[in-house]
């Protein structure tokens, strides 16, 4: 049963737009700005700017884009995650995810690594893919083990990471320890049946955004390439994956799809899907039980896959 915290915030959401003075919901098409959708990201963000004690932030010594150092008290140096912010691919920043990252890093108590990947329109597939990739190579090169590296993010993120590893089984470097992916965006063609029966459900997702962002990030490539949507990929040999998910998102079946793909391939794969829950809910952990719970999950994973350093 959904808490009522629960059921308050999952009201706000739906609500937002009555408290910017507009009476409908917010739709995305063609038309609309994209530098206004990012500078009302960046607006929000700076409202819940303040980091939780014990975590410092430091730019990293990576030179070809920005990425920062997400650090608490008393974690281990020798390991990290490597997270991948959302944003619809065409959005979202190290500096506007600071908070959500170090909320994460601290209840987890890891060391993450968050890094500004080109966005599209501007920068299409696959420049995101080949950005992450660059990151993930930095961290080896600097003496990091792949055992001792996790991949986490969230949204666009959560796809962009498993677009990455499987990226770099194709090139024949060595995977990380384990994938966290909050509520991915895996399918680029939008097939999926949740992204009809969810179009007016789902309180987080603007109606359109997903195949027009979506339609940003493919570019003039195939959404069908497997390297693009993750859900018609090869999982075979892929690293341990947890996603998590909620029932009342656009984006739900491109989880179930993805975590049934790679139950068939052999993966070690597991899924949580939570009733009622709505789009990257899990970032909310210290304000809803059911975030709580699901982040108990993740950091249970980490510590079992990374922590702990099981084969």
């Amino acid at each position: 049963m959904t808490s009522l915290r629960g059921k308050l915030v999952r009201i706000l959401i739906a609500n937002k737009h009555l408290l910017k003075g507009k009476l409908k919901r917010e739709v995305i098409d063609s038309s609309t700005s994209i530098e206004k959708l990012r500078n009302d990201i960046k607006t929000v963000a700076e409202k819940i700017s303040k980091l939780p004690r014990g975590v410092k932030v430091t730019t990293s010594e990576f030179d070809k884009f920005y990425s920062e150092w997400i650090i608490p008290e008393n974690c281990d140096e020798n390991k990290v995650i490597l997270y991948f912010h959302g944003g619809g691919f065409i959005a979202g920043s190290s500096e506007d995810h600071r908070t959500i990252v170090a909320n994460f890093a601290k209840r987890c108590q890891v060391k993450c690594l968050v890094f500004n990947y080109s966005l599209a329109p501007e920068k299409p597939f696959p420049a995101a893919i080949m950005d992450s990739i660059d990151i993930y190579s930095w961290l080896l090169e600097i003496g990091y083990c792949p055992k001792n590296i996790m991949f986490a993010g969230e949204s666009a993120g959560g796809g962009l990471e498993i677009s990455t590893v499987l990226m770099l089984k194709e090139m024949k470097i060595r995977l990380p320890k384990a994938i966290v992916a909050i509520s991915p965006c895996a399918d680029m063609t939008c097939s999926g049946k949740s992204n009809t029966t969810k179009k007016y459900i789902d309180p987080c997702i603007p109606i359109g955004a997903n195949e027009i962002y979506t339609d940003y990030y493919t570019g003039n490539h195939d959404p069908k390439d497997p390297i693009i949507s993750p859900i018609f990929a090869d999982f075979t040999g892929i690293c341990p994956i947890m996603i998590q998910v909620g029932t009342d998102e656009i984006l739900l079946d491109d989880s179930i799809r993805l975590a049934k793909k790679a139950e068939e391939d052999g993966v070690d794969i597991s899924i949580h899907v939570w009733e009622r829950m709505f789009h990257c809910f899990t970032l909310l952990s210290s304000i809803l039980p059911e975030a709580d719970d699901s982040m108990e999950e993740i950091c249970q994973f980490i510590s079992k896959h990374l922590l702990y350093n099981i084969n």
